[in-house]
């Protein structure tokens, strides 16, 4: 492809910027200009293969309408001398998340359940799930019921409580006591054993990160009386042309996965083992499909969905989701009261919407990522990346296997396609 260089002219543009809780205020606010340059980006995927964060690479930008830049860096395989490709596959793990979301919003918008209804209407095993409240003086946990119930706008933005099992306290070990992720179990089985773990805190109090959007595909499931998987493969995969997207994939396509890399003790990357090369994808008899991990895609097919959602929820005359149904999860849900939010700040100026990051704010110094106000994104544990810019008309994925998760890489190609210097309008 060759470089190719495309200018916004500036903009003065009236910003939405919503506060849970309040009305919308408007800001009026240039937009500078972003130039996609292709030499850029280039030298920051190949840069970060040299320096040994990366053993491959691979990005896809659309920008108005059309594709401006697909570029790769290194090997897919380093062992086996296989080039980074186009068409590489990858493990994309919590970039899962969002198209969970999407699923279930497909639900929300034929009123098949309200975001402020109890959980446990339609999951009646959450309707006795405990809070964690400490341990009295013999170490005995004190367990009590929450000062309300967990409803499903909770389970979308994780407030809900719920964990993801890590530490050796009482929380942690009751986790792996019952192991509600286990892939020998479905999602049915998931949820009988979640609703068993203590919950972290009151529901609407903290953003904790965890295992909410696995429920979000139980109640997907609960709602259609439909295995998860084949839903989402018939109400979004194959309406929007997603053809080598999904939880399961044939043990043909195996070739074309991308190597997972692991840091070892000395700070380079060494080849994960052979569990960790296959996932959940081409593993037989699983029976857990996970809404928040598990899919793995190629960058095209992945730019398919990101492209759906810069659209207003439609692509190439599909519709999946309304617009009004999209600006509602590309906005922020949590209340000011949520002051908790464990790392979520590390993401950048921002908050969170329905299985979305979503920027409030201009970035708040240089070593936050590059970004425009009004984007959403999420990634995923092997450093992949997904963002949408409705204010530049940009969308970017971004596919790497590299664990545990550099968020340098992030912040490197984010100031690739941005420039360094790029703030955005300022919001509030």
């Amino acid at each position: 492809m060759k470089p190719l260089l495309l200018g916004v002219a500036a903009l003065v543009l009236t910003v939405p910027v919503v506060a849970s809780g309040g009305a919308p205020k408007r800001t009026e606010a240039a937009a500078p200009t972003v130039q996609i340059d292709k030499v850029r980006i280039d030298r920051a995927l190949a840069d970060m293969v040299s320096s040994g964060r990366a053993v491959g690479v691979s990005a896809l930008i659309w920008k108005d309408g059309r594709e401006v830049y697909s570029g790769t860096a290194g090997e897919a395989d380093r062992e086996a001398r296989r080039p980074m490709r186009r068409d590489a596959l990858a493990q994309i793990y919590s970039m899962t998340k969002p198209v969970t979301g999407v699923a279930l919003m497909t639900l929300w918008e034929q009123g098949k359940f309200g975001l402020d209804d109890p959980l446990a209407r339609y999951l009646p095993e959450f309707a006795e799930t405990k809070v964690f409240a400490g341990q009295d003086a013999t170490g005995k946990p004190i367990l009590r019921a929450p000062d309300r119930p967990i409803v499903i706008r909770d389970i979308l933005r994780h407030t809900a409580g719920f964990g993801y099992g890590a530490g050796e306290d009482y929380l942690g070990t009751e986790w792996s006591r019952l192991d509600p992720l286990n892939t020998d179990h479905d999602l049915a089985e998931f949820g009988r054993r979640l609703a068993k773990v203590p919950l972290l805190a009151d529901p609407g109090r903290r953003w904790s990160y965890s295992a909410a959007v696995d429920v979000q595909a139980l109640l997907v499931e609960k709602l259609t009386g439909m295995p998860f998987e084949r839903y989402v493969r018939q109400r979004i995969f194959e309406p929007l042309g997603m053809k080598e997207t999904a939880w399961t994939q044939p043990e043909d396509r195996y070739p074309r996965l991308a190597a997972m890399y692991e840091k070892g003790a000395a700070g380079l990357l060494e080849r994960a083992s052979e569990k960790e090369q296959r996932g959940l994808n081409f593993t037989p008899g699983r029976k857990l499909t996970m809404g928040g991990a598990g899919l793995v895609s190629s960058a095209d097919d992945y730019m398919r969905f990101a492209r759906m959602l810069l659209n207003d929820g439609s692509l190439d005359s599909v519709r999946i989701l309304k617009p009004s149904t999209v600006k509602l999860m590309a906005t922020d849900q949590l209340d000011p009261l949520v002051t908790e939010r464990s790392w979520l700040s590390t993401k950048g100026n921002g908050g969170f919407g329905i299985d979305f990051f979503v920027r409030t704010g201009q970035p708040r110094d240089a070593n936050e990522n590059r970004g425009a106000l009004g984007e959403y994104f999420w990634d995923g544990r092997a450093s992949t990346l997904f963002w949408v810019d409705p204010l530049n008309k940009i969308t970017a994925v971004f596919l790497v296997q590299v664990i545990p998760f550099d968020g340098t890489l992030h912040r490197d190609f984010r100031r690739a396609v941005y420039g360094d210097a790029y703030l955005g309008p300022k919001g509030d």
